[in-house]
């Protein structure tokens, strides 16, 4: 076998192999993503597997020492993309690692085409190997792009709900919860007209932006997108999850409403980033809720990793034993919505949660 080609298929295993470790470690050490890391790993396997019949030949025709392209000064991987080094984060490492393992997989490929390699290497397989590292690329990144917006949800959750405001101002409403420390802010509307949800949404969106408030909209995914949200939240009898989380932008979040064990454990594997698990107790709010308690938020608690909100007649005598159930996150309605002082009981229930 030409020894110019073994040198190439050395090296771009080599390029695919350290690609492909960086992007383990990430879903690994970053996102503690077990599945994430499990299909990357295998990967790496799998490209180590293709090519063992190659070992030996490929480290006797190793000379990195002689290799003319080891004394070129060559751009780094992220002027590729158009970044600086003061511009690199984490999306650009992963960014720049997938292609680099990508496009030597597609070398590889190729080479393992030619009539003296193909006894040995199957291109086919190589193939197969880039095409599933364009989907595990895209798993990654969306969740990397998204871990900051969960993270964020460990604080008050302030539904505005506009059939209990009856006509008061949503965006003054919502300034007085971000001022009294309320991290994300939900506007739902069961029965208004989209038209005219439209620039109510828009208005918080903004102000939502500009103290770096998480804004979520309930059920409308058109709107979601009209608006730049954050977020959407839906229920158990809106859009399945694995369509909401095709059609949203990867940088966007998504909660689902949820009543047991299973329907938690359901909703993590299709994509949500958030639970929402209710009722806690009985609420006004929603007259037909089925009330759960706290004692299946600590069912739900042990079976999903993902962030939990707690919600259902959640108020400042309860939300200490709601936290200590196992919630990231609780989600009030009437408990702020029906106070005259909205910073007020804001503040009284993120003191509450210990996170003032």
């Amino acid at each position: 076998m030409p020894l110019q080609e073994l040198r190439i298929v050395d090296a771009n295993l080599n390029r695919a192999s350290e690609g492909l470790r960086l992007l383990e470690d990430i879903a690994r050490y970053i996102l503690d993503d077990s599945t994430l890391t499990q299909q990357f790993k295998n990967l790496r396997h799998n490209l180590a597997e293709e090519t063992k019949l190659l070992g030996i030949k490929l480290l006797s025709h190793r000379n990195a020492e002689h290799d003319v392209g080891a004394t070129l000064t060559l751009p780094s991987p992220f002027e590729g993309e158009g970044l600086g080094e003061s511009q690199r984060d984490l999306p650009s490492v992963i960014t720049a690692n997938a292609k680099r393992a990508e496009q030597s997989l597609r070398t590889i490929e190729e080479l393992a085409k030619l009539p003296q390699i193909s006894p040995v290497l199957h291109s086919v397989k190589f193939e197969q190997l880039r095409f599933t590292l364009y989907t595990l690329e895209q798993q990654l990144m969306s969740r990397v792009l998204r871990q900051d917006k969960i993270r964020r949800l460990t604080g008050l959750y302030v539904i505005l709900d506009r059939q209990i405001l009856a006509g008061k101002n949503e965006q003054e409403i919502a300034k007085q919860v971000i001022q009294g420390g309320g991290k994300v802010i939900q506007l739902r509307d069961k029965q208004g007209s989209k038209a005219e949800l439209l620039p109510i949404a828009q208005k918080i969106k903004a102000l939502c932006s500009k103290s770096d408030t998480l804004f979520i909209i309930n059920d409308y995914l058109d709107l979601a997108l009209a608006v730049d949200a954050d977020g959407l939240h839906i229920g158990q009898r809106d859009l399945p999850l694995p369509i909401i989380r095709r059609e949203l932008p990867v940088d966007k979040v998504v909660g689902c409403s949820v009543n047991t064990v299973s329907q938690a454990v359901k909703a993590q594997n299709e994509g949500a980033d958030y639970i929402a698990v209710g009722s806690m107790f009985p609420t006004t709010t929603k007259r037909d809720a089925t009330v759960v308690g706290v004692d299946r938020l600590k069912q739900i608690r042990q079976a999903v990793s993902s962030p939990l909100v707690a919600i259902g007649g959640i108020n400042e005598n309860n939300i200490s034993q709601v936290m200590a159930a196992g919630a990231n996150s609780v989600a009030v309605i009437s408990a702020i919505l029906s106070k005259e002082d909205i910073k007020g009981a804001t503040k009284i229930l993120v003191a509450k949660m210990g996170m003032s």
